[in-house]
């Protein structure tokens, strides 16, 4: 079973605040996207499955996705979102917590003015609710925040956290130096994992080649180990600098030979595991 463990849908038409989408950059994807629009690009890449994941702070999206998930069986699951600073966290959390499709919570933390935002007392507290419940949660930080990953490890020792993106190293630089020891720092504590995503779009969108992605995925790897590492498309942000398929392709070429046993990690089981799947 081969898993895209991180896409989004958006409609534009949905009540929801998509203005991140309002920029001269992101004008090539300014448009609606829906399980149609997937399906043959998982079919043509030889995908089964594939988790959706939140772009909005509201729980409306949460039920939208999760009706989406249920119309559609290739839909593996749905992280989601709370307000994990809010007392109401765990109420909302319990609206949704036993859906065989909710598997996660994800909030857009890069977007945060506060650099700190994810260990104020209030948001820990609500990560604390998560821990308690075993709800998964996607960190998606830049570079910057990416030394918060040590402290909230040793703070939530029992929440399964995944890295998104590698914390966005800046591939189009080709720096390491900046990422590489906050990144391994992250990778000792064995609740926190990788995607294997979003790398596209840190490259230089218009002329990056999977070499230029290579150094990334190898420490990536050797940090973290195929049982810690899944793929994900980013699908359809990857759009503004490749095709779904090029996205995977460029994944396995810079993966080269692997064990039958380490593929499958991470082009599937190790997605499967933390966010504890379905059959």
């Amino acid at each position: 079973m081969i898993i895209d463990a991180h896409q989004h849908f958006w409609h534009l038409l949905q009540p929801f605040n998509y203005k991140w989408l309002n920029t001269p950059e992101n004008e090539p994807i300014r448009r609606s996207y829906v399980p149609a629009d997937l399906a043959d690009h998982l079919q043509s890449a030889g995908v089964d499955r594939s988790i959706v994941v939140q772009t909005q702070h509201t729980v409306e999206e949460n039920r939208w996705a999760l009706e989406l998930a249920e119309e559609h069986e290739f839909i593996a699951g749905v992280v989601g979102w709370v307000d994990l600073a809010s007392h109401d966290c765990e109420y909302e959390l319990l609206e949704f917590k036993d859906h065989p499709k909710f598997v996660g919570v994800r909030h857009v933390t890069q977007d945060e003015p506060d650099d700190n935002f994810i260990i104020r007392p209030q948001v820990m507290r609500g990560l604390r609710v998560l821990q308690r419940h075993r709800i998964p949660f996607d960190l998606l930080f830049y570079v910057k925040h990416l030394h918060h990953a040590a402290a909230l490890a040793v703070e939530l020792p029992d929440l399964p956290m995944v890295i998104d993106h590698l914390a966005k190293p800046r591939i189009k630089d080709q720096a390491l130096h900046d990422w590489e020891e906050s990144f391994r720092t992250a990778a000792a504590f064995p609740n926190i994992y990788c995607k294997l995503s979003g790398m596209v779009t840190e490259a230089d969108w218009n002329e990056w080649t999977p070499a230029d992605l290579k150094p990334y995925v190898e420490i990536a790897l050797e940090a973290f180990g195929p049982d810690r590492c899944m793929y994900g498309s980013d699908w359809p942000v990857c759009e503004l600098a490749a095709t779904y398929e090029q996205v995977h392709a460029a994944l396995n070429e810079v993966l080269g030979p692997l064990s039958e046993t380490e593929n499958a990690a991470i082009f599937g089981g190790t997605a499967s595991r933390f966010y504890n799947l379905t059959p």
